[in-house]
C-alpha cells in the first residue's frame, strides 16, 4: 500500500469503493482498475458494476471541475471524460468525487479511492471484488423513487403492486448481487 498522499505512477492499481447516495442500506461495489483508464472507461465500468444500462446521460464531479461528454447544450464547462485518466483526477489514496448518472433522477455515487497499488501482472482489469445489494431499476425516480418502489413491490395490497411487478418485469430482489456475473461482463471491458 502507498503512504497517504503517495502520487501515483502508470498502470498503479486502484482499488475503488463506490455507494449510491442515500441508499439505505447502502448499495456498494468494490473494484479494481488501472490508474491508467480515462474517465470515460471509468464511466463504463460503473455501468456494469452497478447494474445500469446506460441509457442515460452522466458525469463526474471531481473538486469544482465537471467531467463528461462536452455539449453547447451545458450552461457550464465541462472537460473531455475521453482525455483525461484516472490518475490525473484522483491521484492520492483517499480521494473521493462523485459520478452522477441519470439526470432526471439525479443517481450520485460516492467513490472513494481506498487504496492505490502496484498491479499484479497475472491479473486482468478491471475487476469486482464485492458489494452489496441490487442496482435500482432504470427510470424508477431516483432515491425517492425507488424507495416508494420498495414499499409498493412489498405490499400486495397496495393499488400499484401489480402493475409495477408488471414494469419490472415479475419480481425484484433488493437484496440480490451476482459478483460472478458482474466480472463476467467485464471482461468485455477488457
Amino acid at each position: 500500500m502507498t503512504a497517504k498522499g503517495k502520487t501515483t505512477a502508470i498502470r498503479n492499481l486502484y482499488q475503488i469503493k463506490v455507494t449510491l447516495k442515500g441508499s439505505k442500506p447502502p448499495i456498494w461495489r468494490r473494484f479494481e482498475v488501472t490508474g491508467d483508464i480515462t474517465l470515460y472507461k471509468l464511466h463504463l465500468i460503473l455501468q456494469v458494476v452497478m447494474g445500469w444500462q446506460n441509457y442515460h446521460l452522466h458525469q463526474f464531479k471531481i473538486g469544482h471541475t465537471y467531467y463528461g461528454e462536452p455539449s453547447q447544450e451545458f450552461d457550464f464547462e465541462v472537460k473531455n471524460e475521453k482525455k483525461v485518466q484516472l490518475q490525473q483526477v484522483a491521484p492520492r489514496e483517499k480521494t473521493k468525487f462523485i459520478y452522477e448518472y441519470d439526470f432526471g433522477d439525479s443517481w450520485e455515487h460516492e467513490l472513494r479511492i481506498e487504496k492505490i497499488l502496484p498491479p499484479p501482472a497475472e491479473k486482468h482489469y478491471p475487476t469486482c471484488l464485492n458489494g452489496a445489494r441490487a442496482c435500482p431499476p432504470e427510470d424508477v425516480g431516483g432515491i425517492w423513487g425507488y424507495e416508494d418502489f420498495l414499499e409498493i413491490i412489498n405490499d400486495p395490497e397496495d393499488p400499484d403492486h401489480e402493475e409495477l411487478l408488471e414494469w419490472i418485469g415479475g419480481s425484484f430482489d433488493p437484496e440480490a448481487f451476482d459478483l460472478a456475473a458482474i466480472n463476467q461482463s467485464l471482461k468485455k471491458l477488457r
